[in-house]
């Protein structure tokens, strides 16, 4: 391989056309630090909300145009990306909070193998969002 990556995360992008709902579940349920929001509308981003999860970048995009809605249903909905990982150091509480907000619980938290718990929540558009703790 004749490259290097050069961040310890990823960025990942959603776009949505909620954005207003996605930036209140992610920055006030969720925890994720709020870093900025841009306005690239030369390259047709009518906002992106970018917030931070350790050394990855999550990004809410809004587009200028309408998009359609994807397909919903998680795992089971179609191939491709479908749910991310946060690591928590307590997914009960991570869950607690996500569903005092009104996010549907996909999986109630659950020993996966010996030594880690995982659960799944639904955001705003019905993206599903895993937490995990590793002990």
């Amino acid at each position: 391989m004749a490259w290097t990556i050069t961040k310890p995360g990823i960025d990942l992008g959603i776009v949505t056309t909620n954005g207003d709902a996605m930036l209140e579940f992610y920055r006030d349920v969720v925890g994720l630090e709020f870093e900025a929001t841009l306005a690239l509308e030369p390259i047709g981003i009518a906002r992106m909300d970018r917030l931070l999860c350790n050394d990855s970048v999550l990004k809410l995009v809004t587009l200028t145009t309408d998009v359609a809605a994807g397909p919903t249903g998680g795992m089971a909905g179609c191939t491709g990306p479908r749910y991310f990982t946060i690591s928590v150091d307590d997914v009960e509480a991570a869950v607690a909070d996500c569903e005092a907000a009104g996010a549907p619980v996909v999986w109630p938290p659950t020993e996966s193998r010996p030594g880690v718990t995982i659960a799944m929540v639904e955001d705003p558009d019905g993206n599903w969002v895993e937490f995990i703790r590793m002990s």
